[in-house]
């Protein structure tokens, strides 16, 4: 029998022989790097929550405690002293329950990424990850050791014979006895050869755990879970998942924890984006039941169930397609930063475009529309409809308004400069004042007001150093930074697909004259984006091939372009490396987004542009 609304799985006795039931809990929680109280609370909240469920199990994500990723914290000796009372306090709350917590193990000189094991107020043991990830954007081999020794996690407990035939968990009557688990910490699972292969053989473990951080980009969930589905199939075990969720600088992470069977089929899933807690009963058939010496084995105390409470109603799972779930990652994973950094309220500039509407749409999301502030600052070449349509925009999501207009301050500037200038024609300096202008704006009002500044700029934008230095690339928080222009008109036409959808009071958020409109800065007369960019579905394909998939110029002129417009793009991307260097952190979307993704020496000679 089969529920996936239950998420239970059963197998019928065959015999005399015992079947062992087992409940376990995913709890995907939104931890905060570095709060230590605040992380034991959680923890222990989810703890409550699992035992009052009858759950024999609970797992949390890889180092939930300290949060993660904590990056150069783990080299102080304090944060590792906090960390390790956060996990002895948690421990304390494990009464009739067992709980594998993430958390940072100091042995000696040595420093391991371990899962504790904490059952009936006692500390078990613990399993120390095997495979470090060291590539992207991760860095684990710079702070950790490599744990050596698998370790099986056996739960023990009392039960009686049954022999006819009804479904234990269904029947809401559990027998129980040994189950062995297979403990691993995120990319433990990622290798077919690793600690779950000699778990799921040697150590006769027929549910393997693991605990992670696995931060989302944009198609991460569909690969999690064909992964998941393959390990469980090759191993013959049911695999149980537990995510991180939330926002962590530039990463964010997705949740969607998971629970598959050794038939690879998906028994129970958390939602993305949201913090949730996830029940599952398992059944393991009398074939199943092994164990190994040669395993290392944490065995918990024997505690004696006849039945457990009906399973918790769970959410409904809800299958998102792609631009949700970029959508959901940018509102998350701004909430988070402005949150967790200590701000209330934002300031973002409005230009009349679609990327400072998008990213206004996205901070209404994130942090509520009263706490946002649109800030106008016309120019004498902005035009009366950009004006029109911020303001428009602004009316819509309900956000504030300021107008700041820049004239004076560009007469200002020409006031300074015009004996230096003297003799020299009008060009980028001027149009790049403007920008800082802006810029110095916005931060005054950070300043004075205490606001996070968001800034505006997309992928492409980037990429090729078409924004401002100190101008519009001046703030705090970089929201579509990873979001390519042609993908930022499809996440604008999504919000308003589903603004509709929903029927609310203002069913369209973002004017269709901003969607319609011909992307241009208006920093001179009658200028187009178009006048200094191949068109965005060109640029973005050739983007796409080079940063993300590093094709070389060669394989790049299979795209069909002309050369010249390839040996641009590259030319530019690889020069305006120093502008991406200073610019703020941004929600990461894409496999491979700007930062700890793609780490460029600044100051180089290669020049792949160039003629040999």
């Amino acid at each position: 029998m089969n529920s996936k609304e239950t998420g239970k799985l059963s197998f019928q006795n065959t015999g005399s022989s015992v079947t062992l039931a087992v409940r376990v809990a995913l709890a995907q929680v939104d931890a905060r790097v570095g709060d230590f109280s605040y992380n034991a609370g959680l923890v222990e909240k989810y703890i409550e929550l699992a035992r009052e469920a009858g759950a024999d199990i609970v797992l949390f994500p890889e180092l939930v405690l300290p949060g993660y990723p904590p990056e150069d914290l783990l080299l102080k000796n304090d944060f590792l002293r906090k960390n390790r009372q956060a996990l002895m306090r948690v421990v304390k709350k494990t009464r009739g329950i067992t709980a594998v917590v993430g958390f940072a193990e100091k042995d000696g000189k040595k420093l391991y990424n371990a899962a504790a094991v904490a059952s009936h107020g006692k500390l078990l043991g613990t399993c120390r990850k095997a495979a470090l990830p060291n590539y992207g954007v991760f860095d684990e081999k710079r702070y950790f050791d490599e744990g050596s020794v698998p370790v099986c996690l056996r739960i023990s407990g009392k039960s009686s014979n049954q022999t006819d035939g009804a479904s234990h968990v269904a029947s809401n009557f559990a027998l129980r006895g040994g189950v062995n688990f297979g403990l691993t910490v995120c990319e433990d699972l990622w290798d077919a050869d690793g600690p779950g292969k000699t778990l799921c053989g040697a150590g006769g473990a027929r549910v393997l755990l693991n605990i992670s951080s696995s931060p989302f980009h944009s198609g991460k969930g569909k690969e999690r879970i064909d992964l998941l589905r393959a390990r469980a199939r090759q191993y013959n075990a049911y695999v149980a998942y537990a995510n991180l969720v939330g926002g962590q600088d530039e990463l964010v992470f997705d949740g969607h924890s998971l629970v598959v069977s050794p038939a690879g089929e998906v028994l129970a899933q958390g939602n993305s984006f949201e913090e949730e807690i996830i029940f599952v009963d398992l059944e393991i058939p009398p074939a199943l039941q092994t164990r190994h010496k040669k395993i290392a084995t944490l065995t918990t105390p024997s505690v004696e169930r006849e039945s457990y409470p009906d399973l918790p109603t769970r959410q409904k799972f809800r299958k998102k397609s792609g631009i949700e779930e970029i959508h959901d990652a940018l509102v998350l994973g701004t909430r988070d930063y402005i949150v967790k950094s200590g701000f209330q309220k934002v300031a973002v500039g409005l230009s009349g475009g679609i990327d400072s509407a998008v990213t206004a749409a996205i901070a209404a999301e994130a942090v509520g529309p009263e706490n946002v502030t649109g800030a106008l600052m016309p120019s004498p070449y902005s035009s009366k409809g950009s004006v029109d349509d911020s303001l428009e925009l602004a009316r819509r999501l309900g956000i504030h308004t300021l107008t700041l207009p820049i004239d004076r301050g560009m007469k200002a500037y020409g006031a300074i400069l015009k004996d230096t200038f003297k003799n020299l024609p009008p060009g980028i300096a001027e149009e790049n004042i403007q920008a800082r202008i802006r810029g110095n704006l916005l931060m005054a009002l950070s300043n004075k007001m205490g606001w996070l500044v968001l800034t505006t700029g997309n992928k492409s934008e980037i990429a090729v150093g078409y924004c401002t230095l100190y101008g519009d690339m001046a703030g705090g928080f970089a929201v579509i930074k990873d979001l390519p222009k042609t993908r930022v008109y499809e996440l604008a036409r999504f919000m308003n697909r589903r603004a509709k959808k929903d029927g609310g009071p203002i069913p369209i958020p973002i004017p269709k004259a901003i969607i319609d409109k011909e992307p241009s800065a208006e920093l001179r007369p009658d200028q187009k984006d178009s006048d200094s960019l191949p068109p965005y579905e060109i640029l973005d394909r050739i983007l796409l091939h080079y940063i993300e998939k590093d094709w070389d110029l060669a394989r790049l002129k299979k795209l069909g372009y002309p050369e010249e417009v390839l040996k641009r793009v590259v030319r530019l991307v690889d020069q305006n490396e120093y502008k991406r260097r200073q610019s703020p952190p941004g929600v990461k979307l894409t496999p491979k987004a700007f930062g700890k993704d793609r780490r460029l020496p600044i100051v180089n000679r290669f020049a792949p542009w160039e003629e040999e």
